[in-house]
């Protein structure tokens, strides 16, 4: 069975400035995209990546300016994780430390080695050590190495209620296997996949609901190649656990269906056509804003209402 592996993972934050001097400056990822929210074209939306810009290595926001804080709960995603070469836990140990990172120190997590931070509104992420990917390109940033940067996701954490409902999702439809566990959190991974292959689930009953806010993951999308593969996850899901998706809805650069998992968390499938470089070639790619099409003929009313970027 094909696996279907994690293409981004799209959360909330804070002030857009601070966002993006966070995630291209403290974590020297690359900015793949800078364009608005479809349903708030005053907002914008940041696509962070890895130096080729790839589905599974992209992580995005909806900035929003007075966003107030949110509250972790069963039903979310309780953390993110990146990529970076094994040999590479050391320097960035040191990094955040420097950048005054609210941090923890290195810890072992099935076989990996991994540090816990938090972003500036309290998201919860983790870089782990991943042995093997060095020859992997890294985008190089002035404080960041090319041979230390961030390679993509590797995966996510779902907090929930009671994990069952959800591990049959995950490989029934999306073809994840079920593998270790440790304490109350079980692994699943797509065998072989490069980007994006893991995703934890915590079962913590009783835990309270979570509140949507600055520093909660909105949804997470898995990858499908293309319109039919899309149509057919959809189909599955139907039929064999009689969940419905919403309409296919055009992103501009991959096509989506949502639904909200058993578990409360909200899930999107997104193919992988026609990519980031549609409206812009690759070696520039996130240095202007490009609106949906929709929103074109409104460019100069909504870039006066959106925040000023210093970058």
């Amino acid at each position: 069975m094909t696996g279907y592996a994690l293409h981004h993972v799209t959360a909330i934050s804070g002030p857009a400035q601070r966002n993006l001097d966070f995630y291209t400056g403290t974590l020297g990822l690359r900015m793949v995209k800078k364009t608005v929210n479809f349903d708030d074209p005053g907002t914008f939306h940041f696509y962070f990546g890895n130096k080729n810009a790839e589905p599974g290595s992209i992580l995005t926001f909806f900035p929003w300016e007075n966003a107030a804080a949110g509250r972790l709960g069963v039903g979310e995603t309780q953390e993110t994780v990146l990529r970076v070469p094994e040999a590479s836990i050391g320097f960035w140990t040191h990094r955040l430390l420097a950048k005054g990172v609210t941090h923890e120190a290195p810890a072992k997590r099935f076989g990996e080695t991994v540090i816990a931070f938090r972003d500036p509104d309290g998201m919860r992420l983790a870089l782990a050590g991943i042995p093997g990917i060095e020859a992997e390109e890294g985008w190089e940033t002035a404080e960041v190495p090319a041979e230390h940067a961030v390679r993509g996701l590797h995966g996510v954490t779902l907090l929930l209620e009671d994990a069952a409902a959800t591990a049959a999702i995950l490989t029934d439809v999306f073809g994840f296997e079920q593998g270790a566990t440790e304490g109350p959190t079980t692994r699943y991974q797509v065998a072989g996949a490069r980007l994006g292959s893991v995703v934890d689930l915590r079962a913590v009953g009783g835990f309270p609901r979570g509140r949507q806010g600055a520093g909660s993951v909105h949804h997470i999308a898995f990858r499908a190649p293309d319109d039919a593969a899309e149509f057919a996850l959809r189909e599955q899901l139907l039929s064999q656990h009689g969940i419905r998706t919403t309409d296919q809805r055009d992103r501009d650069y991959f096509r989506s269906l949502y639904f909200r998992e058993p578990g409360g968390v909200l899930f999107e499938i997104a193919t992988d056509i026609p990519g980031f470089t549609v409206d812009e070639p690759f070696e520039s790619l996130g240095q202007s804003l490009k609106l949906p099409r929709q929103y074109e003929a409104q460019r100069r009313e909504i870039e006066a209402v959106l925040p000023k970027l210093d970058a």
